[in-house]
């Protein structure tokens, strides 16, 4: 019974991963619709390729006993395909500072994968040691992940518009953060479940300030459609007495 809510949380994890992996696909049409990443952060996917790179690597038989962690090298090797898709048509329309920036970020964690595949491969000799190892990094990888959205708050309250803040991109973090923390719990892996103690009040946070400043957005924008209707109403009289008023000219 254990190993089949296990099994079913798992499944259900990994569905809501792909909706998280997935959400930038919204994102990206607009940008290669409009040939610009605008205010777009690239932050976000490169963090969360970061994670799923460390994350397959731990589900894998290397680090892992044998198979035990199957959903998990599923999923994050989806996000793998995914992510490094956002971070290409990033690439391809940001700007040259941006490309310099994204680039340099994205190498920094590949690098930084491939030092901890191989130490975790050829130092430590036991799978025990070799998924602390792993986990630990993977850990703050999760962490990092969960938090990147909110590396536009600042604008966010500052604008007060959720624009550049997707909706879909904090919902389906908080739901991926309560479903792989229950996954944890059940296979009693403190470091599958840890990252997400601390996504989930995260996805909560970003959630929180969506519902604030849309609602405020949406008041903010009803006065000026009133006050355009208003302009336009005060403007017909004015075009009314020039038409008069040349007319009059003509007849004399």
């Amino acid at each position: 019974m254990g190993d089949r809510l296990r099994l079913a949380v798992g499944i259900m994890g990994n569905a809501s991963s792909l909706l998280l992996y997935a959400a930038p696909i919204l994102t990206f049409t607009r940008v290669i619709r409009k040939r610009s990443t605008e205010e777009f952060s690239c932050i976000p996917y490169i963090v969360a390729l970061s994670n799923c790179l460390l994350y397959t690597w731990y589900g894998l038989p290397v680090v892992s006993y044998k198979w035990e962690n199957f959903p998990v090298i599923t999923i994050n090797g989806l996000g793998i395909i995914l992510e490094l898709s956002f971070i290409f048509i990033y690439l391809w329309f940001a700007p040259t500072r941006g490309k310099i920036k994204a680039g340099t970020i994205t190498t920094m964690v590949m690098v930084i994968f491939t030092v901890t595949a191989i130490i975790s491969a050829f130092v430590f000799h036991d799978h025990h040691h070799r998924k602390v190892f792993v986990g630990t990094i993977g850990l703050v990888a999760s962490v990092a992940m969960y938090a990147a959205p909110l590396v536009v708050v600042k604008q966010v309250i500052m604008t007060k518009s959720v624009e550049f803040m997707p909706f879909y991109l904090s919902f389906f973090s908080f739901l991926a953060s309560v479903l792989w923390l229950a996954y944890g719990l059940l296979s009693h892996d403190l470091l599958l479940a840890s990252p997400n103690l601390v996504g989930l009040p995260l996805g909560i946070l970003q959630l929180g300030l969506y519902c604030k400043y849309r609602k405020r957005g949406i008041i903010e924008e009803e006065p000026s459609k009133w006050d355009l209707e208003h302009n336009n109403i005060q403007e017909k009289p004015k075009h009314m007495q020039l038409s008069m008023n040349e007319d009059v000219n003509g007849k004399i």
